[in-house]
């Protein structure tokens, strides 16, 4: 293993010791169940070297049935891989089977291990959990195949994968790459770049008896209510997945010069454009990696694009007295992606951005009322998109975000009209640009597509997508859309589990047409308060504001 990931990464993975030997004393007194991210397919082998490099023997892991081919299959099914199948939902002999081998290693306390995202994320974002193979261990826990069961949230960052381009052609259209022994060469020869270090955090353990309660609390006969702790336990682990996340030097850098759209820009003005980021980050002690001081400097700046311009995220030109850098348009998918792995941190502060906007709009002695109905109306618009604390919660995380800002920034929005202005406007860093834009873009086009199809018709899903990938292409040669990762199919597959949630696609409904236009209204003007954003920091860059 380490052989492998050494071609293309360092050979020292960074991790805490000391967290996993809390882990291995944890493992001795209840069975424990690691639940990685799923970014590489290095994914597995740097976890699993990490636990032989420390003496621990390997996770049974549930791997995809997809992996399963000569020689691939047969050495990691000896090194502790169990193949299971995409789907056995009518197969309840198949259930059996896999319900006793759960219960066996529970009850045995062998550790476990599989992805929670159930398969690789081409955006780069967490992905919503899934819930199969947890209800197998839930319900062993409710048997009593064990007093407790212990998850382990794990994230596993990059700086950089070699994967990152058959993703970006994957969300524009192109088909996933079949698993072969030629897919495989392929990916080992992928590994002869350099893409840098591989990190490994573990979040807080998970423990299952703590959230559910003990087994008698729960309804065996409401299965409705086993859904919903069994829902609310996956999103617990994902939040804690995300909270460990590192931000990386590459990523942090993606995302500043994804907010300048296309303009290039030098070292010295790239490290002003961080200059608010870095700040954020340091003042709310968010998580990052050894490296990630290397972008304080203009030197380690310079690294960190050089580095994305050898594997073709940043272009480079140096024609000129200074070297300048930036993302064209056919690489704003590819460096979104490293954007898309710490998006989760500044999420709340773009929401809250956008809503003042809106609050900035309206009369004073609505303003706050406003604002507050914009918050929660965008949390909905996203719900899909990101993982968002419960109401009262995500209120206090936007007053935090807010006050970091201005301790009066409430006073601020009371007043309306300039005072709420000159509020948005001291906003630093600005953020709805660099994180919503994608998103709303993307669904603009989803929303305009869905009003193109006759209410009365049947909504064909995969037609619908592809009619999106084809209309937003359009609107980016039309300066609707400004940004080529806003056309994703990842984003269009959400915006239509958004939509079928809000009702919006059926066909037999009336006033359907009405709702879906009015779906397309309130996108239209969330895009408008980010042009907003984009000229303000515009105007930032350029010194017309401080």
């Amino acid at each position: 293993i380490r052989k492998v990931y050494s071609q293309g990464y360092a050979e020292e993975i960074e991790y805490s010791q000391d967290e996993l030997r809390d882990i291995a004393g944890l493992s001795q007194r209840h069975p424990v169940v690691f639940l990685p991210t799923h970014k590489s397919n290095l994914d597995h082998l740097a976890l699993q070297y990490m636990l032989y490099e420390n003496g621990l023997p390997p996770n049974h892991t549930a791997g995809g049935i997809n992996m399963n081919f000569f020689p691939l299959g047969p050495i990691i099914r000896r090194s502790g891989v169990f193949f299971i199948r995409r789907s056995f939902r009518d197969q309840p002999l198949y259930k059996l089977v896999l319900r006793h081998y759960i219960d066996y290693l529970i009850e045995k306390r062998f550790a476990l291990e599989w992805y929670i995202e159930g398969g690789r994320s081409r955006s780069g974002k967490l992905l919503p959990p899934k819930f199969g193979l947890l209800a197998y261990v839930v319900d062993a826990w409710r048997r009593g195949k064990s007093e407790d069961v212990m998850l382990i949230p794990v994230s596993i960052a990059y700086d950089q994968i070699q994967e990152v381009g058959g993703y970006s052609d994957e969300q524009q259209g192109a088909a996933k790459q079949k698993e072969n022994l030629g897919w495989l060469v392929g990916v080992i020869r992928a590994l002869r770049k350099r893409y840098g270090q591989i990190h490994v955090r573990f979040g807080e353990p998970v423990s299952i008896a703590d959230q559910l309660g003990a087994p008698h609390e729960v309804n065996h006969e409401d299965p409705d209510e086993q859904d919903i702790a069994l829902q609310k336990l996956a999103f617990e682990v994902s939040v804690r997945i995300n909270r460990v996340t590192p931000i990386t030097p590459t990523s942090l850098l993606t995302l500043a010069l994804l907010g300048t759209g296309e303009t290039a820009l030098t070292v010295p003005q790239a490290q002003r454009g961080l200059a608010n980021l870095m700040q954020s980050v340091r003042e709310r002690k968010l998580p990052t990696t050894a490296q990630f001081a290397q972008l304080e400097t203009q030197e380690g700046i310079a690294r960190t694009f050089d580095a994305l311009v050898e594997n073709g995220v940043v272009s480079r030109f140096d024609g000129g007295p200074e070297q300048v850098y930036r993302i064209g348009s056919d690489q704003q998918l590819e460096a979104a992606y490293y954007r898309n792995t710490v998006i989760h941190f500044f999420v709340n502060a773009a929401i809250a951005e956008l809503a003042a906007i809106k609050a900035s709009e309206s009369s004073a002695e609505d303003a706050l009322s406003v604002f507050w109905e914009e918050a929660m109306a965008l949390r909905d618009l996203l719900k899909f998109e990101f993982f968002f604390a419960e109401k009262e919660e995500f209120r206090n995380e936007i007053r935090t975000e807010l006050t970091r800002q201005s301790v009066k920034w409430e006073d601020a929005l009371k007043k309306g009209g300039s005072t709420s202005r000159k509020l948005v406007q001291s906003f630093k860093p600005f953020t709805s640009h660099r994180i919503l834009r994608p998103f709303l873009e993307s669904y603009r086009v989803f929303a305009d597509a869905l009003l193109r199809i006759e209410w009365s018709e049947p909504v064909d899903r995969d037609a619908l997508i592809s009619s999106c990938l084809g209309l937003g292409k359009q609107y980016q040669l039309q300066h609707f859309v400004q940004s080529t990762s806003s056309i994703s199919k990842v984003l269009f597959d959400n915006a239509y589990k958004l939509a079928k949630n809000r009702s919006l696609l059926d066909h037999k409904d009336p006033d359907i047409e009405e709702a879906r236009r009015q779906f397309a209204s309130e996108i239209a003007d969330a895009n408008r308060r980010v042009q907003v954003i984009v000229a303000l920091a515009a105007s930032r860059r350029t010194g017309v504001i401080d």
